[in-house]
């Protein structure tokens, strides 16, 4: 129907979009208390970059991609994560030459097809932050202080901060062994998807929806139990940094993330406002994904934030958004030769930074008012002909429905004062 959205996908109407505006205010504001700068990627990048960046045994790769050929024969997906996007910008712009570590921040939409559910849509759009260049544990802590800050900052407190480690490549192949010896008689019970990533990835069976897989993989060995040395420093070393900048913890060995590019550091912050789709915010170190990606070897850690499901656990916490007043003064006008009067007024008010209104369908002056009064104006000029003979309007307080007379020259001066 051509008057319907697509399935998955919502209008953000004006009586929602100021939350959207509030929230993005406060990102930006923290990111920039960080030293972040921000990034915009493109909303399509060739498929073949999320194949190799969020791994093909993924179930944003195997299952919910929106791929398709453009006319020049080119493979081309919907971007369904910002990291990707941001690494391969990096790459391109050869910003690895510029003074490191890099900070990066950016709000974008992305795009997965999966069961549309409270908090999760197919359009749906992200707050997210990157740091390239670093691999000490105290950029890990940086990257979520920064997102503790920002739920700290719209008053969300009901989180929990989980972490844990997934290892480097070196101590992840003697886990993918015990792993694999785990789960060889239990390869029946799995779904096909899962029996195909057994030789290709087996932690992706970990991370499966699907209710027989997740009986079938209970007991299973745990990552953190086959750290190496290094590995097991590193993530010390983020429980101390997060312990000093006084960030609250639980280590949980089951978090394995939803793609493949993370090593080492993995969290997720949970809220238990929203039912079962509860992560917030997720994220964790990809010391391999730049190299992987055809640029040089350079550490990186970062998070996403899903802004509906932020927008839907502030609404569960009963916690308002201020909605900012679009109307600081209306202009009523009675005439032709008034509305001109009128029309010059209310460019004088916006030059001056003052919002104003002024009425578009003809109304009478007692309409004008009831309108005034809908818009929440604070103050309305009454530019009358008797008064404009004397170069003067009546400014009407609408809350104490008290009017005077003001000189037509003063009047921007004794707004300005009043609001």
């Amino acid at each position: 129907m051509l008057t319907q959205a697509p399935r998955g996908t919502r209008d953000i109407l004006p009586d929602q979009v100021y939350k959207w505006n509030y929230l993005e205010k406060i990102f930006r504001d923290i990111c920039g208390s960080y030293g972040f700068e921000e990034i915009r990627t493109p909303m399509f990048e060739h498929t073949e970059l999320f194949k190799r960046g969020v791994g093909d045994t993924t179930d944003i790769v195997e299952k919910q991609m929106y791929s398709f050929d453009d006319n020049g024969g080119r493979n081309i997906t919907l971007k369904p994560e910002g990291t990707a996007s941001a690494v391969r910008a990096f790459v391109e712009n050869k910003m690895y030459s510029n003074v490191q570590p890099t900070k990066l921040f950016y709000i974008t939409p992305c795009f997965r097809y999966e069961r549309p559910q409270a908090g999760r849509l197919r359009q749906f759009h992200q707050f997210g932050i990157e740091v390239f260049g670093s691999s000490d544990p105290l950029t890990d802590a940086e990257v979520i202080g920064v997102a503790i800050d920002f739920f700290n900052k719209i008053g969300i407190k009901n989180l929990e901060l989980r972490i844990n480690s997934i290892g480097c490549p070196d101590c992840r192949n003697q886990y993918r062994e015990a792993l694999r010896s785990f789960l060889s008689d239990k390869l029946e019970g799995l779904c096909e998807t899962c029996k195909g990533r057994y030789d290709r990835n087996p932690m992706r069976i970990l991370d499966c929806k699907s209710e027989a897989c997740r009986q079938k993989v209970q007991g299973a060995p745990k990552m953190i139990d086959y750290l190496c040395e290094a590995c097991r420093d590193d993530f010390n070393s983020l429980q101390d940094n997060l312990s000093t900048m006084n960030i609250d913890f639980v280590i949980d060995p089951d978090i394995v993330r939803g793609l493949d590019y993370y090593t080492k550091t993995a969290f997720e912050i949970i809220s238990n406002e929203i039912g079962a789709q509860g992560t917030v915010c997720g994220g964790g170190r990809y010391d391999n994904l730049i190299e992987e990606l055809g640029g040089p070897s350079t550490p990186g850690v970062g998070f996403g934030m899903g802004i509906e499901r932020l927008i839907l656990t502030l609404e569960k916490n009963n916690i308002d958004i201020p909605k900012e007043n679009l109307t600081d003064v209306f202009v009523a006008v009675l005439g032709e030769e008034s509305k001109k009067a009128g029309i010059k007024i209310l460019k004088e008010l916006r030059c001056n930074g003052i919002k104003g209104q002024m009425d578009l369908l003809g109304r009478n002056l007692k309409s004008q008012f009831k309108y005034a009064d809908k818009l929440n104006a604070a103050y309305c000029i009454v530019v009358g002909e008797e008064e404009l003979k004397e170069n003067a309007v009546l400014l009407k307080d609408m809350r104490s429905s008290e009017q005077e007379k003001i000189e037509l020259s003063e009047i921007i001066d004794v707004i300005k004062k009043r609001l």
